[in-house]
């Protein structure tokens, strides 16, 4: 039906003008004049949206089914419902991501939402609720206490697996690039001294393993968010519910969400008891530091490009400076360096907000939702971002990274078997003050011959495990 230029709502506190497009009512107009805080509206994150229709349209089939919801009411929720989880409407929801009341504001501008569109699905016009009402109907059997914390999981869920998904895509890159560096020898380090052999392929090998790892621990702690307290309503109790409802509802929301939900054992704990957040936000602050340490190493190994370390090219993305000409910066490393600053000052946030919830209820979710939406999105962007824009066209520079182990003093450690670690001492102090090479000190000194030490020097006895027979 055509929209009318204005429409008149009325709330606890009066009425209010609307415009007669709109389809969030006035207790979301109310919100947006009291919450103009981060100028972010909750549909920015798209997989929050699509949460809360998952969870009105399961309250709406679970009501129907129990006899609470007349058929042609929840055909029509059920309808609004699918249109917002395809996309639809999303620019409706205008509150603002930052907000007081516990994610009430987010909850009824959802309950306004659907209604509206569900009243045109039945033929009436926006607005007129004594058809279908946004908190009688779209809101039955529900509390914010419930759906938002329901919501948040389920967004929290979505986004975890699109951002495991980028983390393989990451890691595949640093796999392949492990791969094409196999043959590459350089020089380990530790505490930034030299200190053994190794290969480019190895290096790059640990960060892909490193992201694999983080990637598990992200599947895990998306387990614990799967339980929900839908049904609990205000406090845990159930207040306004049939019996039946919570598990009917919680039925229907794994049906339609795709995520395998199940209803808490205990609904007061779990209605107060935001712990499940806390251990995600701590798991994605575990892959922030681990992905800022890479870049730290990226940074530092492709240093220079000839006063630094040089050991690998990071592809030229722009321009590095407005002052010194050809220069070019690690611009993609950095960018997922700040990202990582970020997710670490997330959880901090989200740690204290979780801490500050009283009784039987925390009234600062909306902030822990923002933090943790924030990190996921973030850091599924850097992933992408590092894979496609810097790993995948890193090249090394064979020949530097090679003379530098043949000159390194690192390599008498492998001469320690063979003529003990007071000599291998010795002959590392000299190579360092003489500037000779371990091999021609070692060669000179009569410590070994020419074919031992070119046995034992080979880079595939210098890079791993090797059985060894000691020369004497």
């Amino acid at each position: 039906m055509t929209a009318s230029a204005e429409r008149t709502e009325h709330d606890l506190l009066g009425a209010r003008t609307l415009p007669g497009h709109a389809y969030y009512g006035i207790h979301t107009l109310r919100a947006l004049e009291n919450f103009p805080i981060s100028g972010a509206p909750i549909s920015v994150y798209p997989e929050l949206i699509r949460a809360l229709a998952c969870v009105k349209q399961a309250a709406a089939e679970a009501n129907a089914e129990l006899g609470l919801l007349p058929e042609a009411k929840r055909r029509a929720i059920v309808a609004a419902c699918a249109e917002i989880r395809a996309g639809a409407l999303h620019e409706h929801f205008v509150v603002d991501v930052i907000q007081g009341g516990a994610g009430t504001s987010t909850n009824m501008n959802a309950n306004e939402v659907i209604a509206n569109r569900a009243l045109e699905l039945m033929g009436h016009q926006r607005g007129d609720y004594q058809h279908l009402h946004p908190h009688q109907d779209v809101n039955l059997s529900q509390s914010t206490n419930d759906v938002y914390p329901t919501a948040l999981k389920l967004a929290a869920y979505f986004g975890i697996s699109r951002l495991r998904e980028a983390m393989a895509y990451l890691r595949q890159a640093f796999a392949d690039r492990a791969e094409a560096f196999a043959d590459v020898l350089k020089m380990g380090r530790t505490q930034l001294q030299d200190a053994v052999p190794m290969t480019l392929g190895q290096e790059f090998g640990a960060y892909a393993v490193m992201l694999g790892e983080d990637e598990a621990r992200l599947g895990e702690a998306s387990l614990l968010i799967t339980e929900i307290n839908l049904g609990a309503t205000a406090i845990g109790t159930g207040i306004n519910t049939h019996p039946d409802y919570a598990h009917v509802a919680c039925r229907h929301l794994a049906r339609i969400s795709g995520v395998p939900v199940s209803t808490a054992d205990n609904l007061v704990e779990a209605s107060q008891d935001c712990g499940s957040f806390v251990q995600l936000s701590g798991v994605l602050k575990r892959v922030a530091v681990k992905l800022s340490k890479t870049c730290n190493d990226l940074r530092l190994l492709s240093s220079g490009p000839r006063a630094g370390l040089g050991e690998i090219n990071l592809p030229t993305t722009q321009a590095g400076s407005s002052i010194i000409p050809g220069k070019v910066n690690p611009v993609i490393p950095e960018v997922v360096n700040q990202i990582a600053f970020e997710v670490i000052g997330n959880d901090l946030t989200v740690s204290f907000a979780a801490e500050a919830g009283q009784l039987q209820h925390n009234a600062f979710e909306p902030i822990i939702a923002h933090s943790l939406f924030k990190s996921i999105t973030h850091l599924r962007n850097g992933c992408l971002v590092l894979a496609d824009r810097c790993v995948r066209g890193i090249t090394a520079n064979r020949e530097h990274m090679r003379a530098q182990v043949e000159n390194s003093i690192g390599i008498v450690t492998a001469l320690t078997p063979y003529i003990g670690y007071e000599q291998a001492t010795e002959l590392a102090q000299d190579a360092l003050q003489t500037g000779r090479s371990v091999y021609k000190l070692a060669l000179a000194k009569g410590l070994l011959t020419r074919e031992a030490l070119e046995e034992i020097l080979k880079p595939e006895r210098l890079t791993r495990p090797r059985k060894f027979v000691p020369l004497r």
